[in-house]
């Protein structure tokens, strides 16, 4: 009787794989986008493996961790049936305690913490519970659109370091070992709340924010901007018109799920 064949062998194999067991193995090779090749121990060894280099490390770089021979334990952070692959994470070894923190999160919690560091991509927060980041001021984490509902030109008109925060918990960025926060998830949408008590065709006076080459921006109540495009301007051409001008406004349309609102002279 014959012996199941290589590829039999590796998809049985790949069933009794589960995301979040820990492997051995050894880096044989560094593939063609750099991520490194792991030839795991039996009885995994006829399953391709490979760790990408957003998954090596926080606080080293890739090339300082990985080279060829080295042995890795690492965590199962994905698996392919067909063909049997298996993607690991360094990082989830390197750092077990942040890990097993950012992995008990999930979706729709809501935790506080204290704004540890404002930038221009996003702002760092320090949590009050779980271990600190290996490199990053704060393990939370809220990117620029999930401050607040309303429009604002820096991070800073939203919050400044020191300040108290609660946000709700978005994902587990698993390649930046941080916990994605939104803090404008607890904050009622004044775009709905607009939505309740509008109806197209309804006159505004509303005042221009923004001019682009194809229209203009304009503030039709607190936080809310509607699109007035170019053909709508005419005979006006768009240069001729200057941020803080005041225009009177139809609403066309109002599309909930894209929260925009297109708009007529």
């Amino acid at each position: 009787m014959n012996g199941p064949t290589n590829e039999q062998h590796a998809s049985g194999i790949s069933a009794a794989v589960q995301l979040g067991d820990i492997v051995s193995g050894t880096i044989t090779e560094l593939d063609r986008t750099h991520s490194a090749v792991v030839r795991l121990d039996d009885p995994l060894s006829r399953i391709s493996a490979s760790i990408g280099l957003l998954d090596v490390s926080w606080r080293h770089r890739p090339e300082d961790i990985i080279r060829i021979g080295r042995r890795i334990t690492a965590e199962v952070i994905a698996v392919e049936e067909q063909p049997p692959r298996i993607r690991l994470s360094l990082a989830a070894t390197e750092n077990p305690e942040l890990w097993a923190f950012l992995k008990a999160l999930r979706p729709g919690e809501v935790i506080g913490g204290e704004i540890a560091d404002v930038q221009r991509f996003g702002v760092f927060v320090a949590l009050d519970d779980g271990p600190p980041h290996p490199i990053y001021p704060g393990v939370g984490f809220i990117t620029i659109p999930e401050l607040s509902w309303r429009h604002f030109a820096d991070a800073s008109e939203i919050v400044e370091t020191g300040q108290r925060v609660t946000g709700s918990v978005l994902c587990f960025d698993t390649t930046q070992g941080e916990a994605r926060l939104s803090l404008r998830a607890l904050q009622p949408d004044p775009f709905q709340e607009f939505a309740d008590v509008t109806r197209e065709g309804q006159e505004f006076l509303g005042t221009v924010t923004k001019v682009v080459p194809f229209g203009v921006f304009v503030r039709v109540a607190d936080g809310i901007e509607g699109l007035l495009p170019s053909d709508e301007l005419a005979p006006t051409p768009v240069e001729a018109v200057q941020v803080g001008d005041h225009v009177h406004v139809r609403l066309i349309d109002l599309d909930r799920t894209r929260r925009r609102l297109l708009l007529s002279r």
